[in-house]
């Protein structure tokens, strides 16, 4: 069974707040291991990894946290604590400077940590919606999430699916198709912009997704499974399809909180 990215990482902060460091060490590795680590994943690893005294490693994934995610005020505070334990002081104050910078920006007229917060919880209002089963309201809610935090693709990712879901397959691959340009060696978000163009009737564009795809990861099964589907029906999704088959994993959180955040829907910096 293919456990997803998120549940690793809500275990691993379930680890990682019972002190088991090395418990989350070892399942967040799994997550990177299979190239689908959003920044938080990366991240909480650094923040693990620091605690267990393996300061370099805590470095190595901080600044990749922050190659994905460079206004992740929280990475940046906790990189500034470890180029200090190292001796790297001047490395340590401008990574402090930085984040201070970063805290005093606006974004939709308010403080960038304030709209990451205000962003968090409109997706978890978007998620009690959908548990509801209104889902006409839980793309509300994530859409107004993505416009106080745009680069949050893990949102973006779920609006996505939520819209495929409402048989909304144009809307839906402009979402994948922003995540894919961002993150192009995220193949799980590649495989559902194929679904989505094939959804909106555009086989040609699903089979050249697809096939980028199968190329770059050939073990994934559900890969080959699409583009059985698409050989089926080559001109693109029967007559009043609206709904997506069998989803790519969800990918995991962008860099937009810390460990206590809630699981696969963290607390923004």
């Amino acid at each position: 069974m293919d456990v997803s990215p998120e549940h690793l990482v809500e275990q691993a902060r379930e680890r990682f707040q019972l002190q088991d460091y090395y418990g989350a060490i070892h399942l967040l590795e799994e997550v990177i291991a299979a190239g689908r680590a959003f920044a938080d994943a990366h991240h909480l690893l650094g923040l693990s990894y620091s605690l267990v005294g393996q300061q370099e490693q805590a470095l190595a994934q901080l600044d990749r946290a922050l190659q994905l995610n460079p206004q992740y005020v929280e990475a940046l505070i906790h990189k500034a604590i470890v180029l200090n334990e190292l001796g790297r002081e001047y490395e340590a104050d401008a990574s402090l400077r930085r984040a201070a910078k970063l805290s005093s920006e606006l974004r939709q007229g308010l403080p960038a940590h304030v709209a990451a917060k205000l962003a968090n919880q409109h997706a978890a209002l978007g998620d009690a919606y959908l548990e509801a089963g209104a889902l006409p309201q839980a793309i509300d809610q994530y859409q107004t999430a993505l416009t106080l935090g745009p680069t949050f693709h893990d949102l973006r990712y779920k609006l996505g699916r939520m819209l495929l879901q409402g048989g909304q397959a144009l809307q839906a691959r402009e979402q994948f198709e922003i995540i894919v340009r961002h993150r192009p060696a995220y193949l799980d978000a590649a495989a559902m912009l194929g679904l989505a163009c094939y959804l909106a009737g555009d086989g040609l564009a699903a089979k050249a997704v697809w096939e980028d795809c199968r190329e770059r990861r050939p073990e994934d099964p559900r890969v080959e499974a699409y583009l059985a589907m698409l050989a089926r029906n080559d001109t693109g999704p029967p007559t009043g399809a609206t709904t997506a088959p069998a989803e790519a994993s969800p990918p995991e959180a962008e860099g937009h909180g810390g460990p206590e955040g809630r699981g696969g829907k963290k607390k923004r910096p």
